[in-house]
């Protein structure tokens, strides 16, 4: 069997896609499973296990008409797919199915226009829906009654890649002795990113009630690594911050992960690769990432808390963005975190010292 998976997009949703290709290759060993993504992140895939071929576009390759029909065709017609899987189902990835009509399994979402490219169509992701579930619905058409579905999601990385990691996170001075918490202090947009002023108090908090975790700030170079050490400033340069450990790559940010005890901060792709990576997570959602969706439930401990924790989603309607970003108190998400921690993260609930 020879099975395409179609998703463009952002990296939390290319590595939530991984659990369809876990399941399928779980079922069909000897499969070939390729998948289509932006070639920007394609580097986090390297070597997936469940994945038989990683099948790149540019962003110069999206953006060109003449250049993307052409890249499609080739693709579907070098290959005889039998299954073509389409997660977005857009104009423009729909080509793939459109030019494959012999395809057995044409699956993609239910839309005003999509009966054409599809011959099995999934509903759209629900607001109260995990995107694993929604993801795996779209096995369905071929699954029986002995089809298993795996919930897990995962990135490979190598020993060696985890082992430099951590030798370069201890010549910047972290202590593996220590619990060691991945920051998400600033989000890589800033509609989707928490006050600061709320960030840093609540760090403030974190470092007084855990003296002996050391925290290391998430950031890219630019306006968020200004946003970052403005911070770390503000937190009188606390020797517990470990500021210039900085993962270069998105394959340094999975070896990192794999050295942290757990990931605290803004929601988004960086969460993702630390669930990946087995490590707990409790993130503070905006009000573009519904937490019932971004926040998958398996065997690893995850949790936010968001503005569909303070108000129903018809009293959210009413309100301007900042005002449901705004019900987000700093309270709140401390006395939430802390219940989290003790629940799940024993290497820090178990602090002697804990004021």
């Amino acid at each position: 069997m020879k099975i395409l998976i179609v998703r463009f997009r952002q990296m939390g949703d290319a590595i939530l896609t991984t659990v369809v290709a876990n399941s399928l290759r779980q079922n069909y060993p000897d499969a070939q499973i390729d998948l289509v993504l932006n070639d920007n992140i394609a580097p986090l895939f390297k070597d997936h296990p469940a994945l038989s071929h990683i099948i790149t576009f540019s962003k110069d390759e999206r953006k060109n008409t003449f250049s993307y029909i052409r890249k499609v065709w080739k693709t579907v017609h070098n290959v005889h797919y039998d299954v073509i899987i389409d997660m977005r189902s857009t104009l423009n990835t729909m080509l793939f199915a459109l030019f494959s009509p012999s395809t057995r399994y044409r699956i993609g979402l239910k839309k005003p226009y999509t009966a054409i490219a599809f011959n099995h169509r999934i509903e759209p992701c629900r607001d109260d829906e995990s995107m694993i579930d929604h993801n795996l619905n779209m096995l369905t058409p071929l699954r029986n009654g002995d089809f298993k579905l795996t919930r897990s999601f995962s990135l490979p990385i190598s020993n060696n890649e985890k082992q430099d990691f951590r030798d370069y996170m201890q010549q910047c001075g972290a202590d593996f002795e220590r619990p060691i918490v991945l920051c998400g202090v600033v989000g890589k947009l800033k509609e989707k990113t928490w006050n600061e002023q709320n960030m840093t108090w609540l760090l403030r908090q974190f470092i007084a009630k855990w003296p002996q975790t050391q925290l290391v700030f998430n950031y890219a170079p630019g306006e968020e690594e200004q946003s970052a050490r403005r911070m770390y400033n503000n937190l009188d340069k606390n020797p517990n911050i470990l500021i210039d450990i900085q993962a270069r790559t998105m394959r340094e940010l999975v070896a990192m992960s794999h050295n942290i005890t757990m990931y605290f901060g803004n929601e988004g792709g960086a969460r993702h690769i630390v669930h990946a990576a087995g490590k707990p997570s409790f993130v503070i959602c905006s009000p573009k990432g519904n937490k019932a969706t971004w926040l998958p439930k398996n065997d690893i401990p995850a949790d936010g808390i968001g503005p569909t924790d303070f108000a129903s989603a018809a009293e959210l309607k009413q309100m301007s963005y900042e005002e449901r970003y705004s019900l987000v108190d700093r309270d709140s998400v401390w006395q939430r975190l802390q219940q989290f921690i003790a629940e799940n993260v024993s290497e820090i609930a178990a602090e002697n010292n804990v004021k």
